[in-house]
């Protein structure tokens, strides 16, 4: 059999996972007349304008114009497919996307005419990486479900260039690699890599997130976060490596207008050398709750970052409903261990954080006071399986190349979590196609990558 599928059946799907997570029935109804269905793909090599139907196992499309998704048409992407972006064009959601790369056959969304440059002496201004050549993909408020799975997303970033009307989405405005904002749909990425971005690498205004087991890379000019999610997230981002984030890798904010309170989990993330694109006092580092949020966070391994796990409180995050620990640090520099609890801010230090906090702190210790730790630097070191540590210029060193952060059996990050958490449940099932191939649980060990084989897959 064909592994084609029909607009009726997928939509049939979409309409059991938002009836089975919602507990009002009628949101199964609450779009009312989709525009006209777009033009099938069929055998097309250059597509754009408004489409439908499927990317086909193993070919590749240039993309020449904009391309819209209309709510009531779903764009298929099997696995192996490549789209090459001619231009500063970018996809517009309004109805189902679904990218399913395979492990061995993965997806990728490109733009040809880019070249990674990989090196540590790389200017951030003719890195193309940072530039932006593409406009992403972008979901309306009415997109149920886009899901990317092993795909790759690579040089986003550009202006909108006549975007069709769309929430947050404007001609001449910037554009994130990818945007979801329908409170009531479904957001997952699982297995992917994203490299590169203007700004945010992912942005999100409300939905059922699920986040797991992705590399993100170079993400951020001299601002943006690897995922920032605003009022109305509610979800999972676990297992993923962040390396070279302009600011933080996930960041929780309540800010907008909405009745659903953003609830992020972040566990069992690697996050490195991040925060250094971003010069404000104060912003940028690793994992960051401001403005409302709640959520929780465990089992992140944060390395060389500007700043260490950070709880804002000017707009305060809802720390009432807001816990952590459980958070391995590493520094390289006087400046760096000097913020493993940031300074100017709300960071309740945890008994469950390595190093014990004890050890370094003084003994009148108060939330956000400067402290002085030279005897940290460049002491606990991870082990990393090929990740060279001490690393005297981490503020440059923003991707993964041949680096592998698996864990050597010698690491002491092993076993310093806690699994006694489980991931929020906020509606994503277990579905190879119309949902997570997988929800990860919480891991023993710190970072993506787990001594039993589990966690992150690149």
């Amino acid at each position: 059999m064909k592994n084609i599928f029909s607009n009726s059946l997928i939509t049939i799907a979409i309409l059991t996972v938002i009836a089975t997570s919602c507990s009002k029935p009628e949101l199964v109804n609450i779009y009312k007349v989709p525009p006209v269905a777009g033009v099938d793909v069929g055998d097309l090599t250059d597509i754009s304008g408004t489409i439908k139907g499927t990317l086909k196992v193993g070919r590749t499309y240039n993309m020449v114009g904009n391309i819209i998704v209309n709510f009531g048409d779903t764009l298929w992407l099997q696995n192996g497919v490549t789209v090459n972006v001619k231009g500063e064009y970018g996809f517009y959601i309004r109805g189902v996307m679904i990218s399913l790369g395979t492990k061995s056959n993965p997806n990728w969304i490109t733009y040809p005419a880019a070249t990674k440059t990989d090196n540590p002496t790389q200017d951030p201004t003719t890195d193309a990486a940072l530039q932006g050549r593409w406009a992403g993909i972008s979901c309306d408020t009415t997109c149920p479900l886009f899901i990317l799975k092993w795909t790759h997303v690579e040089f986003a970033g550009a202006f909108h260039k006549s975007p069709p009307s769309m929430v947050n989405v404007a001609n001449n405005a910037k554009s994130y690699p990818i945007l979801f904002q329908n409170p009531k749909g479904f957001f997952i990425m699982e297995d992917s890599w994203l490299y590169g971005s203007v700004d945010d690498a992912i942005r999100t205004y409300g939905g059922k997130i699920h986040v797991m087991r992705n590399t993100f890379e170079k993400c951020g000019f001299v601002g943006g976060e690897g995922i920032n999610t605003k009022v109305g997230t509610v979800g999972n981002v676990a297992y993923n490596v962040f390396i070279g984030m302009a600011t933080n890798g996930p960041k929780a904010s309540n800010k907008g207008v909405g009745t659903i309170q953003t609830n992020m989990a972040a566990y069992n993330n690697t996050i490195l050398n991040s925060g250094y694109r971003r010069n404000s006092t104060g912003r940028g580092g690793s994992i960051n709750y401001e403005e409302g949020a709640k959520g929780f966070s465990y089992n992140d391994l944060i390395v060389n970052c500007k700043y260490g796990f950070r709880v804002v409180q000017n707009p305060p995050a809802d720390t009432l409903n807001l816990t952590y620990g459980n958070h391995y640090y590493y520094g390289d520099s006087l400046a760096v261990v000097n913020q493993f609890y940031p300074t100017a801010y709300v960071t309740h230090p945890q008994i469950s954080d390595f190093p014990l906090y004890t050890s370094y702190l003084p003994s009148n210790y108060t939330l956000g006071m400067i402290y002085n730790a030279p005897t940290l630097v460049s002491v606990n070191d991870p082990k990393f399986v090929n990740f060279p540590l001490p690393m005297y210029n981490y503020q440059k060193v923003a991707y993964v190349g041949t680096y592998d952060f698996h864990l050597q059996s010698s690491s002491p990050a092993i076993g310093k979590g806690t699994t006694s958490f489980s991931p929020i449940s906020n509606g994503v099932i277990i579905n190879a196609r119309y949902g997570a191939n997988e929800i990860t649980l919480p891991g023993a060990d710190m970072g993506a990558y787990q001594s039993n084989g589990t966690g992150n897959q690149h």
